[in-house]
Parts: structure tokens; C-alpha cells; sequence
């Protein structure tokens, strides 16, 4: 659904560049999460993929378009949610979806059940500009559906959303993701990223650094720990052993036959965790 190689872009139209020799594929009904801190290069390269940038530099395919030659019908394929909701704020949050809707050759979808879908179906005849940050937010998420994408971009698409709503857009994802959707999600929150992704890519200061699942990443670079709480002399002792390292082995057996055991879990790093540990740098 979507191969690129080589992908170089400046700002400055010099040697400046903002992304660097990034390549990868991405299968068609993948979910592929773009993670780094900000600054790092995600938003300019998915501005590329999107047709937002110009190419400059490298070769993209995008939903079977050559991006040096976009061609309009292109856009009938994919949907974006960006960060920074862009909505029309003297128009309704139907009027904004009815109005979207009309820039397609495609069959879209209906405004009302877009905005039930995100929790706003209570306000479809409130003007943009009276939602809050958080709404408006939704309303961007629900419009970037319209046209029912066959690849889909999201980027940060729980930024600013409560607990409840943000799993409701989860389960929205995985909903469409089942229906053969390729998603592009960039992000800088680790945890949505390890839930939804089937691959991530980490991208620090314009480069590449590393494509794999989040499972493999966790037993290529996490400790293999195991926590333990069990009670010794009447008291509750809390200890982790290594599950690789002989002598912490040993331990560990020797607790499991000598004492009651409270609890007992493995410990997996987290792809926060792992980052850090790969690239040096903090999520920030």
C-alpha cells in the first residue's frame, strides 16, 4: 500500500534536511506506527505521503500512485486526522462534514452516523468554533472517515481525548483495520502504538532507525524479569529475578518451594523503554 525509498526533504531547499534516507514498506491492512519525539521527521514524511509536501528527493508509492505524478483520483483512497484540527468554525459540525463530503467522486458516508461513531451526535447543529479542543478533535477524526478510506492517516488521534472517548477511537481503528484498512499512525505515545500497531518504525533527528513488531522489539531489548511478592517470617518480601541470568534461576526456585507466593508476574519492557534504549533519546 505504500513503498518508499530513499525519501530525503528540506525546508530550506538545501542540505538541511528534515527527513534522511528514510525507506519502508507498509502491506496493504497493516497497521504501521511512525513513532518518535517531535522535531523528529514524523509529520514530514507523512506530509509527503500525503500529498502535502512535494517529493523532492526518493521514490514513494502511494495506494498504487507514483507521488512524483499525484493524480486527484488519489485522494479519493485515503483519509487523514490530522493533530491540529483544521474544521470551519462557523459551520455546524454537520454543515462541516456535508461540505467535506462533496470533494470526493467517491461514495462517502452519512455525517449523522460519522458523528454518533465519535460521541458528537448531540452536537451536529453546534458551530465548530463553540467545540472544545477535544471535540473539535473528534470532529477531524469523524472527517477523515467521509469518504471511507482504503489507507488512513492518523496522526496523535487520541491527543486531548478523555479516557473513555480515546478507547472508543481505539476500537474505531481496529474496527476498520479488520474491514482491510491500511493505517499510518504516526504518534509519539508509545502505549497506542504498542496496542494497535502490527509493525513501528522509530525516527529520530530525520532518520530511520528501526522497523519491527512490538513483540519482537520487547524480547530483542527487554530484560527478561519476573516479579515476585512472597511472604517470609510473617512479612511480605517483593523481589524480581532474571528468567536468563542461572543464579537468579536457582533463587527463584528455591523461593517458589520454600514460601507462599502472593503474586507472580513476568515483566516486559515498554516500547518507551526500549526507544530510549535504541535511539538515546527521550520522547519529547
Amino acid at each position: 500500500m505504500i513503498k518508499v525509498k530513499g525519501l530525503y526533504h528540506s525546508y530550506s531547499n538545501d542540505q538541511n534536511y528534515a527527513v534522511k534516507n528514510v525507506s519502508f514498506d507498509i502491506a496493504k491492512g497493516e497497521i504501521f506506527g511512525f513513532l518518535g519525539p517531535s522535531g523528529a521527521g514524523k509529520s514530514t514524511t507523512q506530509g509527503v505521503l500525503a500529498g502535502l509536501l512535494q517529493l523532492q528527493k526518493g521514490q514513494v508509492q502511494v495506494a498504487g500512485y507514483d507521488m512524483n505524478h499525484i493524480q486527484r483520483k488519489m485522494f479519493n483512497k485515503i483519509g487523514m486526522s490530522f493533530e491540529q484540527s483544521n474544521v470551519y468554525s462557523k459551520m455546524t459540525a454537520k454543515e462541516n462534514l456535508e461540505f467535506y463530503r462533496k470533494l470526493f467522486d467517491v461514495p462517502t458516508q452519512e455525517p449523522a452516523k460519522l458523528l454518533k461513531m465519535v460521541g458528537l451526535d448531540n452536537k451536529e447543529n453546534v458551530k465548530a468554533g463553540e467545540f472544545s479542543k477535544g471535540m473539535k478533535h473528534r470532529l477531524t477524526f469523524a472527517r477523515s472517515m467521509i469518504n471511507n478510506p482504503e489507507l488512513w492517516f492518523l496522526d496523535e488521534p487520541t491527543t486531548g481525548l478523555d479516557p473513555a472517548i480515546a478507547s472508543e477511537i481505539k476500537n474505531i481503528i481496529r474496527e476498520l483495520n479488520e474491514k482491510g484498512v491500511t493505517i499510518f499512525l504516526t504518534t509519539h505515545n508509545m502505549h497506542i502504538a504498542d496496542e494497535l500497531c502490527d509493525r513501528v518504525g522509530f525516527i529520530v533527528d530525520g532518520e530511520l532507525v528501526l522497523i519491527d513488531s512490538p513483540k519482537n522489539l520487547k524480547l530483542q531489548y527487554g530484560e527478561k524479569l519476573v516479579d515476585v511478592e512472597y511472604i517470609k517470617e510473617d512479612k511480605t518480601v517483593k523481589q524480581s529475578f532474571s528468567t536468563v541470568d542461572y543464579n537468579d534461576r536457582v533463587l527463584l526456585q528455591e523461593v517458589i518451594g520454600n514460601y507462599p507466593i502472593q503474586t507472580m508476574h513476568t515483566k516486559e519492557a515498554t516500547l518507551e523503554e526500549i526507544f530510549i534504549k535504541v535511539t538515546g533519546r527521550e520522547l519529547v
